[in-house]
């Protein structure tokens, strides 16, 4: 398809709001994407097309195109192209975010299923995870969530009782902990380890995936003020995920 009618498409696809421009040229390339008039492997207008058809400066259309890029939506090839990417969920690596608005964001529909939602006494290792003494209790949660009706997490959360007392009464079908932990203990520090690993065979039955798939595991302890919060394992099929990270430093001279 010619690329005057590619950026006629993404012109009528822009909102008018009061975002920044370039966060609506997001918004309407992500959009064109979610909807499938945009294939996967397809090269979209040149910067210069999208500036002329859209009527916005360079800089505004880079900016829109290097962070759509970094967030896995577009594959650059110098002096070739900037082409869609293969649909591929991510998650940050670097931050915390609230899987159910990941998937949101991606036009797609998050819905999750409880497996195990109770109260627990602390083993040796847990309760150093929570800064407990052993035997204390805990509360534990093992969650699915979905993108699509497709398994994309295992949630796996052990919960300090003492910063969330109500944690067990809640509903994670129709919210996830992220969102209940973050209005009573707002997060403020957080650590993280990646790992690749085989996931067991109930782990491969719950995600969906056959035995030869490597997963991604983030383990993830979160304080509020000085107290340790939460503990989570969180699961990723390898095919379906990836994770992204973006970071600054001084610059070079």
């Amino acid at each position: 398809m010619a690329e005057h009618i590619l950026a006629a498409q993404l012109s009528s696809a822009m909102e008018d709001s009061p975002q920044p421009i370039y966060q609506r040229v997001k918004k309407a390339i992500i959009k064109q994407i979610t909807e499938g008039v945009w294939q996967a492997n397809q090269k979209i207008p040149s910067e210069s097309n999208l500036v002329k058809e859209l009527g916005v400066s360079r800089m505004t259309i880079n900016r829109a195109l290097r962070e759509l890029t970094s967030e896995g939506y577009l594959i650059r090839m110098q002096g070739v192209g900037t082409f869609i990417a293969k649909t591929q969920g991510y998650t940050a690596m670097l931050e915390v975010h609230n899987i159910a608005e990941e998937i949101a964001l991606r036009g797609h529909i998050h819905t999750s299923k409880v497996l195990e939602l109770s109260e627990r006494r602390a083993d040796p290792e847990q309760a150093a995870m929570l800064g407990r003494s052993t035997g204390d209790s805990i509360f534990y949660s093992h969650i699915i969530h979905y993108e699509n009706d497709i398994p994309v997490q295992i949630e796996q959360r052990l919960v300090n009782p003492d910063m969330a007392p109500d944690y067990l009464k809640q509903d994670y079908e129709a919210q996830p902990p992220y969102t209940y932990l973050m209005n009573i203990a707002p997060l403020t520090a957080g650590e993280h380890i990646v790992e690749a690993v085989m996931p067991t065979p109930r782990q491969r039955a719950n995600l969906q995936i056959d035995e030869f798939e490597p997963c991604l595991l983030i383990r993830r302890q979160t304080w509020s003020e000085h107290t340790i919060v939460t503990y989570s394992k969180l699961l990723y099929p390898g095919s379906r995920y990836k994770l992204f990270g973006s970071f600054k430093g001084r610059q070079h001279p």
